[in-house]
């Protein structure tokens, strides 16, 4: 239709400015960088016959917000996209662009800056606080806005929980000059990036730790070049110590690392307990092989910080890199977990109608088989895997465990925790004896009570148990199915085998449930109420009461975590068994598109490098998948594969440009390319893409990543 942009997503509104209403009702709801920008236009017709005018609206991030005049040559610039009306003969009445609002977060000052323009006609700019009251714009409130939308399009680059449909990336900076005006609005504002935030994992967001801080080293250490990010954190050491980690960080990412030894020794002469600083110590010694030096540091840095998620996240690290498991559980358990929040993102009506334009040279192309999308069925026991959606702490946490079971493996892992922690039969046995010591036989009643409540980890949570799960058995030949799927939904009451002979379902540890057990109260100290409740050693069992009195209460979270594992290594387990199985038959073991995808995620997960990497393969034979592209993107980079790195980048690109992301940089695409530049050079790269006589288009994309190399002096590149 000619009222619609050729190559710009965008959303038809209901009733013309319902889109800026509803971001204006939902700005007190933004809490860290705030949502992409809104770009919000009217269109009208030259002929009289033809409906009213129109509204539509899109997201974008990229477009310099320094001033008034960039946002409204951005909005100028959209009547040039226009679809043109073509008449019978001569130039018929087409659609143009009459007016349009610019709206974008300024998440320093947490307003909202909006620029209204007319065409023809004038601009204005405003402010719009939380309450929706209009403000004149300043100097300084410009300044924030531009530096908030940088790094809107730095840090949620490649960002999966920020993705959102009809959203047009742009490349944010594009000339020297432009870094250079980057770098001097962020040491401006430097010290006031503690108000932007930080990764979920940080509690409390400092001026080291907090997502200007992350954009500038996200940067710069994508492109190989932390000696721009080093001159800037210098320049701030002077008046913040603490920020000799970030500095030290970037030494060390330029291989640096006499400065960076130089530079943590003389901040923790002068700022001991800085637990950035230690962190940083702690993993340049992991990396250097010296986990007992570490463990040390990481103890300090938790002394210094012990209400933060990270400093208890590194001291466990660094308990697994030593083996010494059980500590290494008993600080993970100590972990202070938070609430995740999700990314600011707009709350909008529902359109009237929702134009996605595929641009020409890409539907040409080939590249990209969205018919594919017919593959896209699984298995629920697959789709219902719990640990995608951990989030957060909670996702940090469960890296950690399964980094520890990669370790030990899961049947040692549950020893080790059946000796650290109160196991429930251990607690109702114990709460039990001292009843009976008590009451005599007037107590069995209330000792019996007293079980399934105290042990509600069998009583409340069982519909939460992996019982609910459907069972998955080991496929065979006469039970394939016509089309190759093996994964089976069986009852409990069907032949099939259990997964608990396969894999030991771990046994559910002590949670405080009791009404006197607070939260991370220690089990001696329950021990210890037991033992004044009857006056006696609590010895009327025949287990020696120091075997109980020396453990620990799991945290609920923590048992939590143990049965997500448990289901992601049953359904791994399974498939390996199937896998196996098959090839022992001689026959064909097929899956579809989608379950190769979950399963090369599960792989991944539990650290199976090759088994992820063999099922994101056989997932992209099957169909097209983003997920799948990203991960293999960087095993070949990391691997130096030139060929199929570049193959697995032109479909990346592709399947970017199809969805408005035409940023350059910053993307992982980029990254890895500069990295393959680094180790096989420009001219090898360059002559392998003129040999894979790529679509002209694609061509042309691939060799933007070349000239922001040319331009910026990526090291190594040589472009």
């Amino acid at each position: 239709m000619s009222e619609l942009f050729k190559d710009i997503p965008e959303f038809v509104e209901t009733n013309i400015g319902e889109s800026v209403t509803a971001r204006t009702e939902t700005l007190a709801t933004f809490r860290e960088l705030g949502p992409p920008d809104l770009c919000q236009v009217i269109k009208s017709s030259g002929s009289k016959t033809a409906q009213k005018d129109l509204g539509s609206y899109h997201y974008c991030s990229g477009v310099e917000a320094s001033s008034s005049a960039s946002l409204a040559a951005y909005l100028n610039s959209l009547q040039f996209s226009v679809e043109e009306d073509t008449a019978w003969f001569g130039k018929g009445h087409g659609w143009k662009v009459r007016s349009g609002t610019y709206c974008c977060f300024n998440a320093f000052s947490r307003v909202d800056m909006r620029v209204d323009v007319k065409i023809p006609g004038g601009v204005d700019a405003y402010v719009v606080d939380l309450r929706g009251d209009k403000h004149a714009a300043t100097p300084e409130l410009w300044q924030e806005t531009y530096l908030s939308a940088l790094l809107r399009a730095i840090r949620y680059a490649d960002d999966a929980s920020y993705r959102l449909a009809g959203y047009r990336k742009l490349d944010p900076i594009t000339t020297p000059e432009a870094e250079a005006r980057f770098l001097k609005a962020a040491e401006a504002l430097f010290f006031k990036g503690w108000q932007l935030g930080s990764d979920p994992e940080i509690q409390v967001a400092t001026v080291v730790t907090n997502h200007l801080t992350s954009a500038v080293l996200k940067y710069f250490q994508d492109s190989f070049r932390l000696d721009r990010a080093a001159n800037l954190f210098e320049r701030m050491m002077v008046n913040e110590p603490e920020v000799a980690a970030l500095v030290a960080r970037s030494y060390i990412g330029m291989n640096e690392e006499i400065k960076a030894v130089k530079t943590m020794h003389s901040a923790l002469s002068s700022n001991p307990q800085s637990y950035p600083i230690l962190h940083a110590q702690c993993d340049f010694l992991l990396s250097k092989g010296k986990p007992e030096w570490a463990q040390q540091i990481a103890q300090q840095a938790v002394n210094s910080a012990p209400s933060e998620f990270v400093t208890w996240a590194k001291l466990t690290e660094t308990y697994i890199e030593l083996g010494q498991f059980d500590q290494a559980l008993l600080t993970l358990n100590s972990c202070p977990m938070f609430t995740f929040n999700e990314r600011d993102l707009h709350r909008m009506p529902t359109p009237l109608k929702t134009h996605l334009p595929v641009k020409k040279f890409i539907a040409e192309s080939g590249i990209l088989d969205e018919e594919s999308a017919r593959d896209n069925e699984a298995d629920v026991a697959l789709i219902r895997l719990p640990a995608p959606g951990l989030r957060g702490t909670f996702a940090k946490a469960y890296s950690l465990l399964t980094l520890l079971v990669s370790k030990i493996g899961w049947d040692e892992l549950l020893k080790t925790r059946s000796q650290v922690f109160v196991m429930e039969e251990e607690y109702r046995l114990h709460k039990t004896s001292a009843s009976v010591e008590m009451n005599g036989f007037a107590a069995d009643e209330d000792a019996s009570t007293t079980g399934v409540r105290g042990g509600s980890s069998a009583g409340e949570r069982e519909p939460n148990t992996p019982s609910d799960i459907p069972t998955i058995r080991i496929s065979t030949e006469s039970t394939r199915t016509p089309n190759g799927t093996t994964f089976q939904h069986q009852k409990k009451e069907s032949q099939s085998q259990p997964m608990d002979t396969v894999l030991e379902k771990p046994e559910m540890a002590q949670v405080n449930d009791e009404p006197n057990s607070p939260i991370g109260m220690k089990a001696d100290d329950a021990s210890e109420e037991g033992e004044d409740d009857d006056g006696e050693e609590g010895n009327g069992t025949n287990q020696p009461p120091s075997a109980f009195a020396n453990k620990r209460l799991c945290e609920r979270w923590l048992d939590n975590l143990f049965l997500v594992l448990y289901e992601d290594l049953r359904v791994y387990t399974i498939w390996r068994a199937e896998i196996s199985h098959f090839k022992t038959q001689h026959m064909s073991y097929r899956k579809t598109g989608t379950e190769w995808e979950i399963l090369g995620e599960l792989a991944s997960r539990l650290h199976h490098k090759e088994e992820a990497k063999d099922a994101f393969q056989r997932c992209l034979d099957s169909k097209f998948s983003a997920k799948a592209l990203i991960k293999l993107l960087e095993m070949y980079a990391t691997e130096g594969d030139l060929q199929r790195t570049l193959n697995a980048a032109i479909r990346l690109t592709t399947y970017h440009h199809r969805w408005y992301m035409d940023a350059a940089y910053p993307s992982m695409i980029a990254h890895y390319l500069f990295k393959l530049g680094l180790i096989h050079g420009h001219a090898k790269i360059q002559y392998t893409l003129l040999s894979m006589n790529l679509p002209v288009g694609i061509f042309e994309i691939m060799q933007g990543y070349m000239k922001y190399g040319a331009t910026f002096n990526v090291e190594g590149s040589e472009f």
